[in-house]
Parts: structure tokens; C-alpha cells; sequence
């Protein structure tokens, strides 16, 4: 009988050594995913796909494998993190386990931003779309006839339809995907400046509007100028003087070369406002707000010219004569 009572109790004795070493494990376990930071990666971002779990991703995550039983321990006191959400995460590095689970829980992705500056082209912008960080590139496959189309867009030609803007996208987004939202942007924008418009200007339709802001944008050196430069065009166009102006000459060059010559202004082409009347047929340039505004909420003048005098500023001219003699002052130095 003595033997078997030792017996039973060097088989407690052992067993409840047994609990305490795996307890022991268990709470060394249990700290360690507490204070884990996550692996680093050669690649900086961290893609969690549709249907994955936190219980897959700690053990994606994590510096070592972690056993099955303590990540679902870990879980179940921390069911806070249970529902993550796919998407694209870029972590810094010695980020903690737990606090790159909430980042995907809160569905927190890493968004990048691209800047489609005013006055450029279409062509301008396909570069700079062509070089943003992991966006996915689209536009080679498509001409400019195709990607109206995919914009929804009846017109040909884009130039002038889409919004100068900071956009922000996720890794994985497409350049096409980003042009729409400008094409979005500009139309909400437009719409809103027009119905807002001064009455009476020589400007027919919206998209009028949109054909001189992008010269205005073209004209403009410093910002505060815009209205001005607007009314100098609204004031010829209301007494049927043609607009002159050098940045749609340039538009209907091919490949211009930085020179604009005598015979380029006596070139007739549908750009050439120093030969055609009124507006040409489309815009030149991507205008910005400031340009649309400016075009629809002009500066009152009696202005009717302008001429560049340096550090982007301009010299404003009521009569040709004043005109003539800014010029020889500002151009030709005499």
C-alpha cells in the first residue's frame, strides 16, 4: 500500500512539474507574440489577400513560427483582432506583431499619391502616370480615341477634360483608374464653376470655358495674375479681336522645338489664334481651378494686352500703342 501511495505521488509530482513547464512555455509564448515585432522583408510592402485570416497572417508576420495552439490562444484573448481586411500594408521596421494586425483590422492600407500638374498635356501625364510607384501601367495598350471611350468621354481628344490634382491610389490601382477620377473631378468642378458664372461673357458652353482657362493657364507666370490675363482674352473676345497668343501656336506645331519663327505665326492651323478667330477647337493645356474660375469670374478691365516682363510677371496694356512701347521696354530693351 505504501509503495502505491509513492507511487501516486511521484506521478503528481510529475505531472504537476509537467502543467507548470508547460505553463511556463505557454506564458513564455504568450509574451513573446505580446512584444514580437514583425520579420523584415525584402519586399517593403505586405499584401493580405482576400479570405486570410490573423491566424495565418501571425505566423506570416512573425520572426519564427509560432504553434498552432498559442496563436489561437493569443486570438481568443484578443478577438479585437480577428477580422482583418485585404489589402496593401507597408509596416517600418520593428513594427510590434499586434500592432500590424490592428493596422489590417482597421483596414489602414499604404496609400500612395501622384501629382498631375496644371498646364501640361495629356502626354505630360502619361509620363508621370508611367512612373508612379507601384501603379499598375494601362495607357501604353491604349490610343487617345480608346481611352475617351474608357473614360466615357464622346469627345477624341482629352486634353483639357481631366483635373489637375494630388491623387492618391494603393499599390496594384491602374493609370486608367487614376484618369477617371480626374475626368470625375473635373467634370463635378466644372459644372459647379459654370453655374456660378459671370453673365454676359463671350463664352458659349462649358466646354469654351474649359478651351480658354487652358490658354490662361498656358499665359500665367504668377498666380494672382489669372484674372487679369482673363479679362485682357474676354475683352478682345467680346470686340472680335483674335486672341494672339503664343501657347496655341506652339499647340499646333508638330514637333516644336522650343523656337517659335515668323512663319509658324503666319502658319494657318486650327491653333493659330494669330490667323483664326475667336477660340481654338479645343483646349491646349490641362487648366486648373484657379484657371476655370478665373476665365468664368474676370478681373474688371479695360485691358486688351499684355507682355511678359520677367519673372513671370506681365505688363498690362489698354491701348496698341502703350502695347508697342511695353515691348520695346520689356522684349526688345530699348
Amino acid at each position: 500500500m505504501k509503495k502505491l501511495s509513492k507511487w501516486w505521488g511521484r506521478l503528481l509530482l510529475a505531472a504537476a512539474l509537467s502543467l507548470g513547464g508547460l505553463g511556463l512555455y505557454g506564458f513564455q509564448q504568450w509574451q513573446q507574440l505580446e512584444q514580437m515585432t514583425i520579420a523584415s522583408a525584402d519586399e517593403p510592402l505586405f499584401v493580405v489577400a482576400r479570405g486570410e485570416t490573423s491566424f495565418r497572417l501571425i505566423n506570416r508576420l512573425s520572426t519564427k513560427p509560432v504553434p498552432e495552439l498559442y496563436r489561437r490562444l493569443w486570438l481568443r484573448f484578443h478577438p479585437e483582432l480577428a477580422a482583418v481586411r485585404q489589402g496593401t500594408y507597408k509596416f517600418e521596421l520593428g513594427t510590434r506583431l499586434r500592432d500590424a494586425l490592428m493596422t489590417i483590422v482597421n483596414g489602414d492600407v499604404y496609400r500612395l499619391q501622384v501629382t498631375l500638374v496644371e498646364g501640361l498635356r495629356l502626354s505630360d501625364w502619361q509620363q508621370r502616370l508611367a512612373e508612379a510607384e507601384y501603379l499598375e501601367v494601362k495607357l501604353a495598350d491604349l490610343d487617345e480615341g480608346e481611352l475617351a471611350e474608357r473614360l466615357g468621354v464622346e469627345r477624341s481628344k482629352l486634353e483639357g477634360l481631366l483635373l489637375p490634382e494630388t491623387y492618391s491610389y494603393t499599390p496594384g490601382d491602374t493609370d486608367v483608374s487614376i484618369l477617371q477620377r480626374a475626368h470625375q473631378e473635373m467634370e463635378r468642378f466644372l459644372a459647379d464653376a459654370w453655374a456660378t458664372r459671370q453673365p454676359g461673357l463671350p463664352i458659349e458652353t462649358p466646354y469654351e470655358a474649359l478651351i480658354l482657362a487652358s490658354i490662361i493657364e498656358k499665359e500665367t507666370g504668377i498666380a494672382e495674375e489669372r484674372p487679369l490675363i482673363a479679362s485682357v482674352f474676354i475683352n478682345r473676345l467680346r470686340r472680335g479681336m483674335r486672341l494672339q497668343t503664343d501657347p496655341t501656336v506652339i499647340y499646333g506645331i508638330e514637333d516644336y522645338d522650343g523656337n517659335i519663327r515668323k512663319r509658324d505665326l503666319q502658319t494657318h492651323t486650327p491653333y493659330n489664334t494669330y490667323m483664326i478667330d475667336g477660340l481654338p477647337p479645343t483646349p491646349i493645356a490641362m487648366p486648373s481651378k484657379e484657371a476655370i474660375m478665373a476665365t468664368l469670374q474676370p478681373e474688371d478691365s479695360k485691358y486688351y494686352y499684355f507682355v511678359a516682363m520677367g519673372e513671370g510677371r506681365h505688363y498690362f496694356s489698354k491701348s496698341l500703342r502703350e502695347h508697342n512701347n511695353a515691348v520695346r521696354r520689356y522684349i526688345l530693351k530699348r
